[in-house]
Formats: structure tokens, C-alpha cells, sequence
């Protein structure tokens, strides 16, 4: 029994009452669900919190229907993937700057998706190596970039 994510997400978003239109596209493997609505705002949150909060309650119930359903990444109006742009351009920056002087770079404490993207964006580059740390009493971690030994 297969079911419809972009459905699922209408009926969670008509219940939050949002008016939303929902498109769908591709992101890297998985669908992506794109929320048009005239409250983005709101749905995307401080930071984007709210919206990381909406796509992992998706995902949880998706996976309790179905334990083969793929991961959706969600997005409001645009927001993921230009703050995705953004990261993966600071990230290469941080790279740089550790490649031109030999030390060790620290970002900014983030969640699992936004470091998945750093980790991935960076995984080819022959020079730098990044490693996850735990930020004490935080579920965030940070990336650190450094010189490959």
C-alpha cells in the first residue's frame, strides 16, 4: 500500500490552518515537497526550525504507514534551498581558508540536515577533512574543517 506524501502534507498543513499550494521536484535522491502559501513565515520558523520540525513529523508518519517510504525534504517558498546555497558557499569559503593557512576551521552549530549538506558538499576535496563534534547541552553539532594529514 503505497501513500501520498504531497496528500499527507495537505491534510497536516489544512489542519494547522494554512492555506498552501504544494509542488513537487526532486532534491539530490529524495522528493521534495515545496509549500507555497501566503504565511511562509510562519511555517518556516526562527532559523527554519518550524519547517525542520514539520518535515521530521512528515517523515515519522510516512515511515509509520509504510517502513519503506522514502525521506521528503521539505520546503517553504524557496527558503531550504537558498539557505542550502548559502551554506554550501561558506562552507567552501571555510575550506579555502583552511587550505590557504593550515588551520583548523569551526562552523557554527548546526542540525543533521544542514551538516549532512556541509559533510557532502566538501566529501571530494583532496585537502580538507570535516568531523561532526557535539556542542555541549545542544542536540547541534558543529563541523570541523581541517588539513588532511
Amino acid at each position: 500500500m503505497t501513500h501520498d506524501p504531497k496528500a499527507k502534507l495537505a491534510e497536516i498543513l489544512q489542519s494547522m490552518g494554512f492555506e498552501a499550494t504544494i509542488e513537487e521536484h526532486q532534491f539530490e535522491e529524495n522528493p521534495m515537497l515545496n509549500i507555497l502559501t501566503e504565511d511562509s513565515g510562519r511555517l518556516i520558523g526562527r532559523k527554519g526550525q518550524t519547517l525542520a520540525a514539520l518535515q521530521f513529523v512528515l517523515n515519522r508518519i510516512l515511515y509509520k504507514e509504510d517502513d519503506h517510504a522514502q525521506k521528503i525534504t521539505l520546503d517553504v517558498a524557496g527558503y531550504r534551498m537558498a539557505a542550502r546555497d548559502e551554506l554550501v558557499k561558506k562552507a567552501k569559503a571555510a575550506a579555502e581558508k583552511v587550505r590557504r593557512w593550515g588551520d583548523v576551521i569551526e562552523l557554527e552549530p548546526m542540525n543533521a540536515f544542514d551538516r549532512r549538506l556541509v559533510h557532502r558538499s566538501l566529501k571530494d576535496d583532496p585537502d580538507i577533512e570535516t568531523h561532526s563534534i557535539e556542542v555541549e547541552a545542544s542536540d547541534l553539532k558543529v563541523i570541523q574543517l581541517r588539513p588532511k594529514a
